[in-house]
């Protein structure tokens, strides 16, 4: 259950990031939690990216038949960033990267195109944090 729970919550953190920068004008409209001010410093805007990218593997990992999240990939594209799962699954970044998540399931068919284009096999923004979902 502790794998499954962390799969999840890796899913989560990476979903939010990776859905953020699919859209064309970059972050998706609504996209900063609300009451939150927009990062300031390196590290805030690192904890930012991480959120985008845990909110946009949840989103994948949940509205996207054909794709499914590189958890080990997720795991070194935010330990990269500095930001722990620990903090990822709880408090102000879990709520940024649910936020996330709801913005990307506004337009899940488009959502799912461009998080193929960009964090697919070939992505253009980050490559292999995404994978085409095998059956079991």
């Amino acid at each position: 259950m502790k794998i499954f729970s962390a799969a999840c919550l890796i899913a989560t953190l990476a979903a939010t990031s990776a859905l953020a920068q699919t859209t064309p004008q970059g972050s998706p409209p609504g996209a900063t939690a609300p009451g939150s001010p927009e990062p300031e410093t390196k590290a805030e805007r690192q904890r930012n990216s991480a959120a985008k990218l845990a909110g946009l593997l949840y989103f994948v990992q949940n509205a996207c038949p054909d794709l499914q999240p590189d958890y080990t990939r997720f795991k070194d594209v935010v330990a990269g960033l500095g930001v722990s799962l620990d903090d990822l699954s709880a408090g102000d970044l879990l709520l940024r990267s649910r936020t996330y998540t709801e913005v990307y399931t506004k337009d899940t068919p488009a959502n799912c195109a461009r998080a193929d284009t960009n964090f697919g096999p070939t992505g253009t923004t980050i490559p292999g944090l995404v994978v085409k979902r095998t059956t079991p």
